[in-house]
C-alpha cells in the first residue's frame, strides 16, 4: 500500500507521518508513505527526523500546484491525505493569493490527479473556521458554510471542489474539519508557540481585542488519531467534525501559558482586534464519535504542561524558525 501526505513536513501532516512510521496505525503499518511538501516557511524537513532513516518513507519536495509532479506521485497511490495548506488568518488578512492557489488550485489538482489515477481514498485536512463563528451550541457537519477570513473562505472552497468530485466522479472522498490544534513541532506564529517561545525568551505576549474569544483545543496527536478513523471508516462523500473537548477564551488561554512560564500579566500586551475576527468556534463531534468511535484522549492540561515542557526543551529547532520569518499570532 502506498499512502501520500500532502503537506507531510508541517505541523500536523509531520506527526501524522511519524505515528505512521512507528505502527500507531494498523491499516498503514506496512505502507510506503510518500511525504510531498514544498517546505515553505512553516514546513521543514526537521519535522520528520524521528523517522527520516525509516525506508518506508519518501519525503519529496515540491508543489501541489504542479500538476505534472502531482499526476507522477499519484500513480500507483492508495489513499491521499491532504494536509497542505496556507493556514495562518492573519497572512490572509494581509494578502489572501498564495490561499487561494494553494487551497483552492492545489486542492483541485490533487483530486483531479488523484481521479485520473484511480485512487482508492482521499481525505480532506480541513478546519472549523469554514463554519464561521457560533454564538452558542455547536455546529453540525451540515450547518452552512460561513467563512469570514480569506482563509477560511479558501479552505471551503477546497471542501466544496472535493464534495463536487465525490458526487460529480463517484470519488471516495472524506472531509474532515478540526477545531484549534496544539503540540509540538507547531510553527511559532501561531498563538500556543507564540506565547510560549516569547515567555521563553523574556518577552511579551499579545492580547487581541478583550480577549474574550473562545476557541476549542484539540491536541495534535487526537487530531491525527480522528483523520485515521477517518481514513479506515468514513463513509464516500461525508465530512466529519473532529473536536478537543475543551472551549477556552484567549484570556483563559494566556492565564494558563503565564502560569505555565511562572510570569504575570505585565507580560501581556493588548493590541487591536483582528479584522473579522470570528466570536466562537464549537464543533459537535456526535456523528465521528457514534459512527467511528472517536473520542479525544489527551487531557488539555496534561497535553498543554507537554507542549510548554517541548518548546523549552527544543529550542534548536524553534530559534531558527522565528529568526527567519516575522511571526504573528493565530
Amino acid at each position: 500500500m502506498r499512502a501520500l501526505v500532502t503537506g507531510g513536513a508541517g505541523f500536523i501532516g509531520s506527526h501524522y507521518v511519524r505515528q505512521a512510521l512507528s505502527g500507531e496505525y494498523e491499516s498503514l503499518a506496512d505502507a510506503e508513505i510518500v511525504v510531498l511538501d514544498k517546505l515553505t516557511y512553516a514546513g521543514c524537513e526537521a519535522n520528520l527526523a524521528p523517522v527520516a532513516d525509516n525506508p518506508r518513507l519518501r519525503f519529496v519536495q515540491g508543489d501541489i500546484c504542479d500538476a505534472g509532479l502531482v499526476s507522477e506521485l499519484m500513480t500507483g497511490t492508495d489513499l491521499v491525505v491532504h494536509f497542505a495548506a496556507e493556514s495562518h488568518v492573519d497572512r490572509s488578512i494581509l494578502g489572501s493569493a498564495d490561499f487561494v492557489l494553494t487551497n483552492v488550485l492545489g486542492t483541485q489538482t490533487l483530486l483531479q490527479a488523484a481521479l485520473d489515477a484511480g485512487v482508492g481514498k482521499f481525505v480532506q485536512v480541513s478546519t472549523d473556521e469554514v463554519y464561521g463563528s457560533i454564538e452558542t451550541g455547536s455546529w453540525t457537519e451540515d450547518h452552512i458554510l460561513e467563512p469570514n477570513s480569506p482563509y477560511s473562505a479558501s479552505k471551503a472552497s477546497g471542501d466544496l471542489i472535493a464534495r463536487a468530485f465525490h458526487r460529480t466522479h463517484g470519488m471516495n472522498v472524506c472531509v474532515t474539519r478540526c477545531s484549534n490544534n496544539y503540540g509540538p513541532y507547531q510553527f511559532p506564529e501561531k498563538v500556543i508557540p507564540l506565547f510560549v517561545t516569547n515567555l521563553l525568551d523574556g518577552g511579551t505576549v499579545p492580547l487581541y481585542g478583550d480577549g474574550l474569544n473562545i476557541r476549542d483545543w484539540l491536541h495534535v496527536d487526537d487530531h491525527c488519531h480522528g483523520i485515521q478513523l477517518v481514513v479506515d471508516g468514513g463513509r464516500p462523500g461525508e465530512i466529519y467534525n473532529i473536536g478537543g473537548g475543551t472551549e477556552l477564551t484567549n484570556k483563559e488561554l494566556t492565564k494558563l501559558l503565564l502560569e505555565a512560564a511562572g510570569v504575570g500579566w505585565e507580560r501581556v500586551v493588548p493590541v487591536e482586534d483582528r479584522k473579522g475576527h470570528d466570536r466562537r468556534y464549537s464543533v459537535d463531534i456526535g456523528k465521528i464519535s457514534s459512527e467511528l468511535g472517536y473520542a479525544p484522549r489527551v487531557p488539555f492540561d496534561t497535553g498543554l504542561a507537554d507542549t510548554v515542557r517541548w518548546y523549552a526543551d527544543n529550542r534548536a529547532w524553534w530559534e531558527p524558525l522565528k529568526a527567519r520569518a516575522a511571526v504573528g499570532s493565530k
